[in-house]
């Protein structure tokens, strides 16, 4: 059975998505706000995604652009009601796949949903990510260093990703900031010295340090031992 994950903050837009999603076979899970959607995304298990372009706490583009820069690559089908030309430009260069305007039909909706399932996934072949002794594994959400499992929090995950994926390159706290926590601005708070804390000494162990702070600038996570 697929896997169908609905963002949409209009309660009767989101019936109707689910009610034909869930008649076709799908199983559902409808989150209404852009938190709450991105967790879920990132949580991963799902085999495409609807998206609704505006929503509360944080936008379509934010929750799309996060995810594909985190490496996630489920389908998704944007739906707006912004049907400007510019609009579905700017969506579909943040990641969607496709772009459907509101009010639609739900026979096209599940057409669309059935060609993104038939199209093969970009890096599908992309599983494990390694640096030095550290390996992810990006399907099932761990981390292990020399052969031992090291548990880390959704967030913890999503930040030694970002940094797996860079390793090497100097990494901003705005890059940090939009890439895991969804900002697009630095907010001035410590929530990133506090989880690269919490980071270091889960993946560090007393060793030499693997993430380095380049002072005014960023962070980098050494590319070798």
């Amino acid at each position: 059975m697929n896997r169908a994950l609905v963002i949409e903050d209009d309660e009767v837009t989101a019936k109707a998505i689910v009610n034909t999603l869930t008649s076709h076979g799908f199983d559902v899970l409808w989150t209404a706000n852009g938190r709450d959607g991105l967790s879920a995304a990132i949580s991963g298990g799902h085999d495409v995604i609807t998206l609704d372009r505006m929503l509360p706490d944080f936008d379509g583009l934010t929750i799309i652009s996060t995810l594909r820069s985190l490496g996630i690559q489920t389908p998704v089908l944007m739906i707006s009601a912004l049907s400007d030309v510019d609009e579905r430009v700017k969506g579909l260069r943040s990641g969607g796949d496709d772009y459907l305007t509101k009010p639609f039909s739900t026979v096209e909706m599940i057409a669309r949903v059935e060609v993104l399932l038939r199209r093969p996934l970009a890096g599908v072949s992309e599983r494990l990510l390694s640096v030095g002794n550290l390996h992810i594994d990006l399907i099932e959400q761990s981390l292990s260093r020399e052969g031992v499992q090291i548990p880390l929090l959704p967030t913890e995950f999503k930040l030694l990703t970002y940094f797996m994926r860079n390793a090497g390159q100097l990494v901003t706290r705005t890059m940090l900031f939009q890439a895991v926590w969804g900002y697009h601005f630095d907010p001035g708070t410590n929530i990133i010295d506090v989880h690269i804390g919490r980071l270091r000494k889960k993946i560090e162990g007393g060793n030499s340090p693997v993430i380095q702070t380049i002072r005014g600038s960023g962070y980098v996570l050494a590319s070798q031992e």
